[in-house]
């Protein structure tokens, strides 16, 4: 390509970095600097979060870790996590609901799993559930670093594919009176219509979905706003860290099996 040409495409490439920086350090920080650092350290991401929060946070408080974990998040490295405005979002509805059990279907470093028990009504389960045993390690320690024991909040790892089928004749749970899909979003409509065959969900119980918006959930949110089985609302928030980056959480209520 000649000099002229290349500059004639300046201004565009210009513009584009600027309409999208939001966007484009997110794929910086979130693809070539965790990467480099993975290799460099021999952690990851997760990992590395956790040994922050065993010298910075208080243990058996676990307020101060969700604090600690946010800290680290903006300042040391961006975690992917849920954040503290989704995560008042998702406190208040747990605390709203007081459901007797909960199901939590991608644990990653445990950050929503803390916030979801801390609002747990006495008496109250959580099952969560992740697919990768070396991030689930690190989940079960920040879990038990809070505070919460094996009978409070269970971590079960395996795929959400494999487990849901499971979940009524190996963990005991009937049903899940709320929801929370926050693993893959091209999952979620594949694992919602799995709860619904398997009568995981009882009339009236919640399903909360995470990144509905971005990276998006499209026939996800198609389905639960056409089958008729769901009263849909979405709460607009944008990433941690990244609030320019519109994101959203879809909160489905469920009305029965019709």
């Amino acid at each position: 390509m000649s000099p002229a040409i290349a500059l004639a495409f300046l201004p565009l490439v210009v513009t584009l970095l600027v309409r999208y920086r939001h966007y484009f350090r997110l794929l910086v920080g979130t693809v070539l600097l965790r990467s480099l650092r993975d290799c460099l350290s021999g952690l990851r991401i997760e990992e590395r979060a956790f040994s922050y929060v065993l010298t910075h946070a208080l243990p058996g408080d676990p307020g101060h870790i969700l604090t600690t974990l946010d800290h680290w998040s903006s300042h040391c490295e961006y975690l992917s996590h849920m954040g503290p405005v989704k995560g008042q979002i998702l406190m208040r509805l747990v605390e709203e609901k007081a459901p007797a059990c909960v199901l939590e279907l991608g644990t990653y470093c445990g950050y929503s799993t803390l916030l979801i028990a801390q609002a747990l009504p006495p008496g109250g389960r959580l099952l969560t559930v992740e697919r990768d045993p070396r991030t689930a390690a690190v989940a079960e320690k920040l879990i038990r670093l809070a505070g919460f024991d094996e009978h409070m909040v269970e971590l079960i790892v395996g795929s959400s594919e494999e487990v849901i089928p499971c979940l009524r004749t190996q963990y005991q749970l009937s049903q899940a009176d709320l929801v929370l899909l926050i693993h893959r979003p091209r999952y979620y409509l594949r694992d919602l219509q799995l709860l619904e065959a398997h009568a995981l969900l009882p009339a009236g119980g919640t399903v909360l979905a995470d990144h509905v918006l971005f990276p998006g959930a499209p026939r996800f949110l198609q389905y639960a706003k056409s089958c008729g089985r769901y009263r849909c609302r979405l709460y607009h928030t944008g990433l941690p860290d990244f609030p320019a980056i519109k994101d959203g959480i879809a909160q489905l209520t469920y009305a029965g099996p019709g």
